[in-house]
């Protein structure tokens, strides 16, 4: 018994720090990391990631936090809101006498009443309906920092993810989109890119062209430098014609690989960082400035099937292999400087793969950091639409209609049953309360009328955040797609569970 007070406590624990930054009027926290690093954040699953928690209970409730971000990317921080009123709930039914597997059954079938109720709501989507798209991924970034840029993030993130839409997909992968983070201008700044765009800049320091038309690029995985052995050696040179010799074999080595490149054709060279040996030193780069060839270098190895896919070229990992059939074509590449920053821009592929490329600005390297996730958090919502094509109500509309519907049917049940979904019923209303908290309202007065509301019939009656009263949330758009909320009361049921049956603990050695 002490073991699962002591579990129940701390998971609580981790439900409260996140509780405050829930909703639009949440609070946002600054999280200092071991290297000194500051994070200022409102996303539940980026606040724990950097929790240092020690307690085994509530590292389940931070993996219940990344679960729900890989599931759905957003509703983060209800999930563990409402996991931690879940196990407020239990806590007092097993004060009661109540056995923990009943609490922990009842409660999973109740998941499985909210779920349907949730879908009964929901209204289906069309995703030839941006309109409908954007007011949720509006929702979404409401909450966030950014809030005030929601109308420049949405549509990017829209038309991100419409993109990569083909009739028949049923998800779409977010790696095919990429987010380029730059300093430099404002977040306003930030937008869709035709093309593709590159992290890393053009290396001109050789002297060698900035910009090239009709672009056969080349991605290549081996390096330009010379050769070394596996092992430290040093060889002692008493002769400086020697010297001359070894130098002059680097020179005629190097000489023949730039040659091999340019012999196909190719003028745009991007190669992938090496950790063995410097993967281009200053006379290749010398060379293939002469041989007017553009480089990139330093090109990270998690992006070349990005890349590859993008641009239409294979990756390249010996000079012998070096064929002209493995080059992208492209019209231009170009390194442009868009508000104080460069950026490496390649458009006009001539067989582009589905990917997004996404050039994000921001006047520091803390605001850019948000900036990302909260566009991540926004594609995510997207994505959600095409997984689980139906958006429902937001601000708290969804919660107080369930948890009504959910106390009706508990009526008509039997025994212990009965107390656990009325329990599980009063746990839900943990997010109106919280919105309510967070905006300086009167949680209280808030919910109790919100109760009224939904039991005269208006079951889209939810808080309004902004004028600080209870009104129709549809017709301020506030919405949410299906997915988040039906995965957020799942995962938090079975991480509860979970916890619900746990009755000992032992460390081992």
């Amino acid at each position: 018994m002490e073991v699962r007070l002591s579990n129940m406590t701390a998971a609580k624990a981790i439900g409260d720090a996140v509780r405050t930054s829930l909703g639009p009027k949440g609070m946002d926290k600054m999280i200092q990391t071991a290297q000194g690093e500051v994070v200022i954040t409102n996303d539940g699953a980026t606040i724990l990631k950097h929790m240092a928690v020690l307690h085994p209970a509530a590292k389940m409730l931070v993996d219940l936090s990344a679960a729900q971000d890989i599931e759905a990317g957003d509703g983060t921080t209800s999930v563990v809101v409402l996991a931690g009123s879940l196990l407020g709930a239990a806590e007092k039914m097993l004060a009661k006498g109540m056995h923990p597997t009943l609490i922990a059954e009842s409660f999973l079938k109740a998941s499985q009443k909210v779920v349907e109720y949730l879908t009964d709501i929901s209204t289906p989507v069309d995703l030839k309906d941006n309109a409908s798209l954007l007011r949720a991924a509006s929702t979404s970034l409401n909450s966030k920092i950014v809030s005030q840029y929601s109308t420049i993030l949405a549509p990017i993130a829209v038309s991100a993810v419409t993109r990569l839409l083909t009739p028949t997909s049923s998800n779409v992968d977010l790696r095919d989109i990429r987010i380029v983070k730059k300093v430099g201008g404002t977040i306003e700044d930030t937008e869709l890119i035709e093309g593709v765009l590159l992290n890393q800049n053009v290396i001109g320091s050789a002297g060698g062209p900035t910009r090239m038309e009709k672009a056969k690029i080349g991605l290549i995985q081996f390096q330009l430098s010379a050769p070394k052995p596996d092992m430290d050696n040093q060889i002692v040179v008493n002769d400086y014609r020697q010297m001359d010799k070894i130098l002059k074999e680097e020179r005629e080595y190097l000489i023949t690989m730039c040659k091999k490149i340019k012999k196909t054709g190719c003028n745009v060279l991007l190669i992938q960082k090496s950790i063995l040996r410097d993967a281009v030193n200053d006379l290749s780069l010398l060379f293939l400035s002469k041989l007017k060839i553009l480089v990139v270098k330093d090109v990270e190895r998690d992006e070349i099937s990005f890349l590859s896919s993008s641009l239409g070229c294979k990756p390249i990992a010996d000079i012998e292999a070096f064929t002209e059939d493995k080059l992208g074509y492209a019209d231009l590449v170009d390194e442009t400087e868009r508000s104080g920053a460069r950026v490496v821009q390649i458009t006009g592929v001539k067989n582009p793969g589905r990917t997004v490329s996404i050039l994000c600005l921001g006047a520091n390297s803390l605001i850019l950091e948000e900036s990302e996730r909260s566009l991540h958090d926004a594609l995510c919502v997207v994505r959600c639409l095409v997984k689980k094509r139906a958006l429902i109500a937001g601000g708290g509309a969804p919660e107080i209609h369930v948890s009504r519907l959910l106390s009706q049917h508990a009526r008509t049940l039997k025994g212990m049953e009965a107390y656990c979904f009325q329990a599980f019923a009063d746990a839900l209303e943990v997010i109106p309360t919280t919105l309510a908290e967070n905006a300086g309202l009167n949680p209280i007065a808030i919910v109790t009328e919100l109760r009224n509301r939904h039991a005269l019939g208006e079951r889209n009656a939810g808080i309004n955040v902004r004028k600080g009263l209870v009104s129709n949330i549809l017709e301020e758009d506030v919405v949410q797609p299906l997915l988040v909320s039906t995965s957020a009361v799942e995962l938090a049921t079975e991480t509860v569970a979970l916890l619900l049956k746990v009755d000992d603990y032992h460390v081992t050695r």
